[in-house]
């Protein structure tokens, strides 16, 4: 030990104990989720680890062993300088790497298949199916600068960083973004899917347990990203019943209300809106809650069928059909949802 040194090594061992001892308290979420998606992703990290353990470990320790068999001071060990090749050797050395890739491979191909967020769940959880006829809970996700907003169609409501869901009920997520791109994680229910403005993205899952569970923006979004969290509340359903009505209390989400709560702004408690502008979701996906642009489905509506020049901001075109002109809309209505073009009027 140097004279200098102010700190004895065993001090400076004690002190990192020390350190790390808080951290023998960290749950670690990902390997350890409570939802059915989030389990079968831990459990293909597991295996995809220990198959590349069953090279990695050999290889570790094989280097330790000839490091310490072939050193210099063994002065019994097998010298050999004109070896240069071995069949059972270089089959060992290819051939388990080259099983152990297939074998990754085919599980790859397989968990991304089944665990293709837009791919609605057939199971509620290892032992049990979904039930014929359950009808998943539909929420839209729009990530803002810097909150999310839930809005659930089918119970009219919406909740600015605040998430709820019954338990062992599959979830279908129809998640956008408003400005620049984000990602919405949940790590205890599923992987994390990107928010992207003027696209819909998709995730399935379903959450297995009751609890509070942390939300995130897992993908750098501007100044206000680390404040970017939400709450996601697992409840029975006849809490989550309780907890839409505590929301039917709030203020209405019109088209105003919504580009005020679109600008930017950090760290923003949590609000309740009890009734929601109908289409104000398909507004904010279609870049035209504003009212004052043309939506985006209407353009490639427009587009689709031919196009009529700048000129066309209705979304109507013109084309001939059976010798007459028909006048048809690529405008989106209820029933019209895709902005398809509808015959209007013959001319």
């Amino acid at each position: 030990m140097l004279k200098n040194d102010k700190f004895p090594r065993a001090t400076r061992l004690a002190a990192l104990a020390a350190a790390a001892l808080p951290l023998a308290g960290c749950k670690l979420t990902v390997m350890n989720p409570h939802g059915d998606i989030a389990m079968q992703q831990a459990d293909l990290i597991v295996i995809s680890t220990l198959l590349m353990l069953l090279i990695i470990v050999p290889v570790m320790a094989l280097i330790v062993f000839f490091a310490w068999k072939y050193r210099q001071s063994n002065q019994a060990a097998d010298y050999a300088p004109d070896w240069d090749h071995s069949t059972r050797l270089e089959l060992v050395i290819w051939g388990a790497p080259l099983l152990i890739i297939i074998a990754l491979g085919a599980i790859t191909w397989i968990s991304t298949h089944k665990l293709d967020p837009y791919r609605p769940l057939d199971r509620i959880d290892a032992q049990r199916p979904v039930p014929a006829g359950t009808k998943p809970l539909v929420v839209n996700v729009v990530a803002l600068d810097w909150k999310w907003l839930f809005i659930y169609p089918e119970q009219g409501i919406a909740t600015i960083n605040e998430l709820a869901a019954p338990v062992d009920r599959p979830i279908e997520f129809r998640i956008t973004a408003s400005t620049v791109m984000n990602a919405f994680y949940i790590p205890d229910l599923a992987g994390m899917v990107y928010a992207m403005p003027g696209m819909q993205t998709k995730l399935n899952a379903v959450i297995n347990h009751r609890g509070a569970y942390p939300g995130i923006s897992a993908n750098y979004s501007g100044a206000g990203f680390s404040g970017m969290r939400f709450t996601f509340l697992g409840l029975t359903e006849g809490e989550f019943d309780d907890w839409v009505e505590t929301n039917r209390g709030g203020e209405a989400l019109t088209r105003a209300a919504y580009l005020k709560l679109e600008q930017p702004s950090e760290r923003e408690p949590v609000r309740r809106y009890g009734k929601v502008e109908e289409g104000l979701y398909e507004a904010v996906l279609n870049r035209c809650a504003d009212g004052e642009q043309m939506c985006m489905h209407e353009m490639m509506a427009i587009d689709a069928a031919g196009g009529m020049g700048k000129g066309n901001v209705r979304g109507i075109r013109q084309s001939q059909a059976t010798g007459r002109t028909v006048v048809t809309a690529a405008l989106c209505t209820p029933d019209n949802p895709l902005g398809l073009p509808q015959p209007l009027a013959a001319q």
